[in-house]
């Protein structure tokens, strides 16, 4: 889908809302309605492109020529304030702003610039438009599991877990190995939780040893073309101790049962339940201390939300993860994660590692 059909779809919702325009404020909203990565910048979408606007600095000036084309460009600071300021000379009335994103003292520059103007809270129009996701955006989507995939499967192959190495070593290298795949970098901070870290569901990489018989959780992803992916899997260093494989056994089955309820029109709440029941009914749902998954996109968290908090139903075309994941404290803990698209004829997985327990020989 083209920037300029991602515009047509947000004048739908500010139609709806009775905006006369829309002030884009959040970079990554921008970038999805423009095409452009810098890091200052501002849109104004009107009721038609000539209508619109689009703004950032010196600084990208050439980029902006490049990836923005199609828009009027401004090249001033700060952006809201000159985006407003036209349209407020061009009679325009209403502007809808991103009330979640725009501060308090934001607010007021805003209507200091153009006091004629009536200012609307529009929170979440375009992460509206966000959550179901286009070819384009599968497509990147799908090449930054795939850079993690090879990350991984290079990582075991090569010995990179082994009893000796830290924490810290083994989440530098699946980070680098990612690159190598044409990663611009690592979707979040790698979790790499060894032994009874890994117990704990986002501990921070340290100098912790692997040691032989322990878990070895990996929670990561790549970042391809602004696109996140987002993988966990848990290993086992030698022989597993037979508590090591129950566990194991019954997230993947929790996992599994999770998958299997991604469809269009299902409950978020339901989809989260389908795994939660299983861990419930094996006597350890206080062991399951967080959310079945979460959309991934342009950010690494991002709507909908699989969870028992969760709210609204599944569409086609969104990216989703599921990964349950039981924890005993000071003991150990295991979390299997995929990232994978809702379709209407089932899940699409993009995260293909084997979902078997991997037994790393010491």
């Amino acid at each position: 889908m083209s920037p300029e059909s991602r515009r047509a779809g947000l004048r739908a919702s500010m139609q709806a809302a009775e905006l006369d325009a829309v002030l884009v404020t959040d970079l990554l909203n921008v970038r999805y309605l423009t095409g452009f990565t810098g890091s200052n910048a501002a849109l104004l979408v009107g009721v038609t492109d000539d209508d619109s606007a689009f703004c950032t600095d010196g600084r990208y000036d050439t980029q902006s020529a490049r990836q923005v084309p199609d828009l009027r460009r401004l090249i001033d600071r700060p952006c809201d304030v000159a985006l407003v300021t036209e349209a407020a000379a061009a009679g325009v009335g209403v502007v809808g702003f991103e009330s979640h994103r725009v501060t308090v003292d934001g607010l007021a520059a805003l209507r200091e610039a153009a006091p004629a103007v009536e200012f609307r809270r529009a929170p979440g129009l375009v992460e509206k438009l966000r959550v179901v996701k286009d070819d384009a955006e599968v497509d990147a989507l799908r090449r930054a599991c795939a850079a993690a995939d090879a990350a991984l499967a290079e990582l075991i192959e090569s010995g990179g877990l082994r009893p000796g190495r830290t924490e810290l070593e083994v989440a530098r290298e699946l980070e680098e190995r990612m690159r190598d795949h044409g990663a611009a970098g690592p979707s979040f901070e790698t979790i790499v939780a060894a032994g009874a870290n890994s117990a704990v569901p986002h501990h921070r990489p340290t100098r912790a040893v692997l040691e032989a018989g322990d878990f070895v959780k990996m929670d990561f992803g790549a970042l391809v073309d602004g696109y996140h992916s987002d993988m966990t899997r848990t290993v086992v260093l030698g022989a597993p101790a037979d508590w090591q494989r129950e566990v194991y056994d019954l997230v993947a089955v929790a996992q599994a049962a999770g998958r299997a309820a991604l469809a269009p029109g299902a409950d978020v709440r339901d989809v989260d339940a389908a795994a939660r029941d299983v861990i419930d009914g094996a006597g350890h749902g206080e062991h399951f201390v967080h959310g079945l998954g979460h959309g991934v996109g342009l950010q690494i968290h991002e709507a909908p939300a699989l969870s028992r908090l969760g709210a609204g139903k599944l569409t086609a075309g969104m990216a989703v993860t599921v990964e349950p994941g039981v924890y005993f404290a000071g003991r150990g803990g295991v979390r299997i994660e995929d990232t994978l698209v809702v379709r209407d004829t089932g899940p699409e997985l993009l995260t293909m590692t084997t979902k078997d327990l991997v037994v790393v020989q010491t």
